[in-house]
């Protein structure tokens, strides 16, 4: 059964090279949010195995949502951090979130997404 994907980036040109990039890769796209509200009911509707979260949601924090997801509706769900920047840049502050890690969105990939899966990625 094939991975099953929310995205959260309030860029909808990304959401939607994302969802094709993955798709193609083998993972089945549940889902895609904008904003935190949005992510939060369809991480508690779909129940995805997988949540990838920009870390900056226009007004809103990623950082914050990725809290909220790990304690509530997506807390089965591996929660994953994204940016345009690269991780050295956010070290500090991915360590201290409870998601379970960060993937660059120049390395996102479904091998990427995989891997904090199967625990092959860093912590």
């Amino acid at each position: 059964m094939p991975v099953r994907c929310l995205i959260v980036d309030d860029n909808l040109g990304f959401l939607e090279v994302a969802r094709t990039l993955l798709e193609r890769e083998g993972l089945s796209i549940a889902g895609v949010a904008s904003t935190s509200a949005e992510a939060l009911r369809d991480a508690e509707r779909l129940r995805p195995d997988v949540v990838l979260v920009d870390v900056s949601l226009g007004e809103e924090s990623g950082l914050e949502l990725a809290r909220r997801l790990v304690a509530g509706p997506a807390h089965e769900a591996t929660v994953i951090l994204i940016s345009t920047r690269a991780e050295a840049e956010l070290v500090d502050i991915v360590d201290l979130n409870p998601a379970a890690g960060f993937v660059s969105k120049s390395e996102l990939s479904a091998d990427a997404i995989r891997g904090f899966l199967d625990g092959s990625a860093r912590d």
